[in-house]
């Protein structure tokens, strides 16, 4: 299978959702946006290494990647290589002088590690066609300001509720909408809601 290589875009927050972040992933060279939710401390680690923090201990990815660099063992890319009832699952390449070893992990944990050895971010083209989301020409453009924080104003039930009673334009145009203010949380629901009738059909 062919691997397309992705980086990470923006780190979004919803204050409504305490704990609820989505970090998302561009496609290189392209206008898709894989968004994946995950909890507030992998949000951190990956925001403190994208932010080249140095905090005054090391955190627990910190330590793995000492760990590994002490027993010379480089991280060469992480692949996002399956999804599975809205949960994607990762694989981390690590490379040592005598062997190649793929390690499973959580994805929010492997990108963590991913932003620390600068190595590349994959994934597979099914992937992309179940849970990205396609941006306007327009949006892609736009210059990358680093970190990019947004907030959702509405909440997880209530969205919801509100999606189910939209038409299947209406969504996209909504979908549009809120990727151009980049409130990626509430494009993942809205994402999910069109995915979830197209099955329907």
């Amino acid at each position: 299978m062919k691997k397309i290589e992705l980086e990470i875009v923006a780190l979004s927050h919803s204050i409504t959702q305490t704990h609820s972040y989505a970090v998302v992933l561009g496609e290189v060279n392209g206008l898709r946006r894989l968004p994946i939710v995950i909890g507030g401390f992998e949000a951190q680690a990956i925001a403190v290494a994208l932010e080249k923090m140095h905090p005054s201990r090391p955190l627990t990815h910190d330590l793995m990647k000492n760990f590994m660099s002490a027993f010379t063992i480089d991280l060469q890319e992480i692949i996002i290589c399956d999804l599975q009832e809205g949960i994607f699952y990762s694989k981390l390449v690590c490379v040592s002088e005598h062997d190649t070893v793929e390690i499973d992990s959580r994805t929010s944990d492997a990108l963590a590690l991913a932003v620390r050895f600068g190595c590349p971010i994959y994934t597979y083209e099914h992937i992309l066609d179940s849970a990205g989301i396609l941006m306007e020409d327009s949006s892609a453009k736009k210059k990358k300001a680093g970190m990019t924080a947004t907030v959702s104003s509405t909440g997880e039930g209530g969205a919801r509720e509100s999606l189910s009673a939209l038409s299947m334009e209406e969504l996209n145009t909504l979908l549009n909408e809120v990727l151009e203010q980049e409130d990626y949380i509430r494009a993942i629901a809205i994402r999910d809601e069109i995915n979830s009738r197209r099955k329907a059909r």
